[in-house]
């Protein structure tokens, strides 16, 4: 009996002490287990109660359970760190922060004993601990007078897009953080914000440029890409770890998901409804590519200096139909040795058998260029090569398929897996991330200025002479003035 009692006591320190051993135990009557990134979330939220940062942003996609953890599991831990811990849990509307209270109080009652406390006073909005803790619920906007709190938490601030879309919403979140929320924190209080990204200028977004340095900052896309937070393999859905299915559902998603949705909820790179420099409405979506038989085809690369590094190599295929239309056939794009983006490169020329290819001059051209020709020749892949000096800005060199884009539209395969973070790309250029899928169109464009001309112009017919007036050219009297006279 008496190692049991101590076994007891040490595992109720344990998880008092342990975010994640406390998340694993509330978890259990339920049959749940905290996946990779509940883990990376259970981590930066431990090292918030440890006051290791004090400033937190967590952006992942919709259904990843991050509310579970943040919102649900975390208040009630946090205020079993001390005597007098209090808390301000907000969320975007006052329902949903309520909805938060009930779950909380819910773990006290269920673990009290565990946690080292009970309830006193209960509200929905406002409750109180036997440790002397205090609990107060709001929706965005809502009153939290009367409260200085340890802990800030901010749980999806956006309900929906017509809410991100609003200049006037969006302004008015900013003032409540800045006017209420913020005027409540006691000294060295921590602020948490959980959300899905929306818009570029939410909440989360306006932090972030007016005190970007003072953020720690979890950003898990739906779908990995490099150096993945969780070591993820580019392309790996959220989620795959265990049975629940979400990683399966995500790949359906991408496929019904609209650019601007895919790219914020789920990616958290948000992007706007237009672009600046390519406009959205220039992007048109097909089901069925015209017949290549009728086409002139032209490819174009943007190469990377080195694997795994910031930028990508990117091979694309442009199709021109005699109209004039531009439609984007195929497109590679990764972040591999030469060796690798060599043989997409080979694969594409074999395929498509373009009449012309764009590349830019420098260094990776010529250390790559004998190895390249010599793949070519063994893999039969020919196609004349162009070369275009680096010059000028990214813009300027992108201005021709820009100007084709503005006229004649880019069509783009409607299910094509590359189409949704080449829209992202194209619409926030050149104020993006990454550029190099625009580079390699804007190589395009300058081998399309190169190789396509239009019709050659026909001379104008000179206008008939009659009899009269080649007698007036013969005579070349100057003091004939018309054919009365004549």
């Amino acid at each position: 009996m008496a190692n049991d009692a101590a076994w007891e006591l040490g595992q109720r320190r344990s998880i008092r002490r342990e975010f994640g051993l406390w998340c694993e135990h509330a978890l259990a009557p339920q049959g749940l287990v905290p996946a990779a990134h509940h883990r990376l979330l259970i981590r930066e939220l431990q090292a918030v109660a440890d006051g290791v940062h004090d400033r937190l942003m967590v952006f992942m996609p919709p259904g990843s359970a991050k509310s579970t953890y943040t919102s649900d599991l975390f208040p009630a831990w946090f205020l079993a760190q001390g005597r007098d811990r209090r808390v301000i849990a907000t969320s975007n509307t006052a329902d949903l922060a309520g909805t938060f209270s009930r779950r909380v109080r819910g773990r006290i009652r269920s673990h009290g004993p565990m946690l080292g406390y009970r309830l006193e006073r209960e509200a929905e909005d406002l409750w109180t601990t036997s440790n002397g803790g205090e609990y107060r619920a709001a929706g965005i906007g809502g009153v939290i007078t009367g409260l200085r709190a340890d802990l800030a938490l901010i749980d999806d601030p956006v309900k929906s897009r017509e809410e991100a879309d609003s200049e006037a919403r969006r302004a008015r979140v900013w003032e409540w953080f800045q006017d209420d929320l913020r005027t409540r924190l006691r000294p060295g209080a921590a602020i948490v914000v959980v959300q899905t990204r929306w818009h570029q200028d939410d909440l989360s977004g306006r932090l972030l440029e007016a005190q970007g340095d003072q953020w720690r900052v979890v950003s898990l896309p739906a779908e990995a890409e490099v150096d993945d937070p969780l070591g993820r393999a580019p392309g790996e859905m959220l989620w795959g770890d265990d049975g629940y299915g979400y990683a399966a559902s995500l790949h359906r998603v991408k496929a019904e998901a609209s650019t601007r949705s895919w790219s914020a909820l789920y990616m958290q790179r948000p992007v706007p409804d237009t672009g600046d420099y390519f406009q959205a409405e220039w992007l048109r979506h097909v089901d069925v590519l015209p017949d290549r038989t009728t086409m002139r085809i032209y490819g174009g690369s943007d190469y990377a200096v080195t694997a795994d590094g910031g930028d990508f190599t990117v091979h694309a295929v442009v199709g021109m139909d005699p109209a004039g239309q531009l439609w984007l056939l195929d497109l590679w794009r990764g972040q591999t040795a030469a060796d690798a983006w060599i043989e997409a490169f080979c694969d594409l020329v074999t395929r498509w058998r373009p009449i012309g290819w764009a590349e830019e001059t420098g260094q990776i051209r010529a250390g790559i260029g004998p190895f390249l020709q010599r793949r070519m020749r063994e893999r039969q892949a020919y196609v004349a090569r162009h070369a275009f000096p680096t010059r000028g800005d990214k813009a300027v060199r992108a201005q021709s398929i820009r100007g084709r884009m503005a006229l004649e539209g880019l069509h783009l395969p409607r299910h094509a897996p590359w189409r949704q973070a080449l829209e992202a790309e194209l619409v926030t250029f050149p104020a993006g991330k990454h550029d190099d899928q625009v580079d390699a169109l804007g190589l395009i464009g300058q081998l399309l200025d190169q190789m396509v001309t239009g019709p050659a112009a026909r001379p104008e017919p000179a206008p008939p002479k009659d009899s009269w007036a080649r007698l007036f050219d013969r005579l070349n009297d100057g003091d004939v003035e018309g054919w009365k006279v004549a």
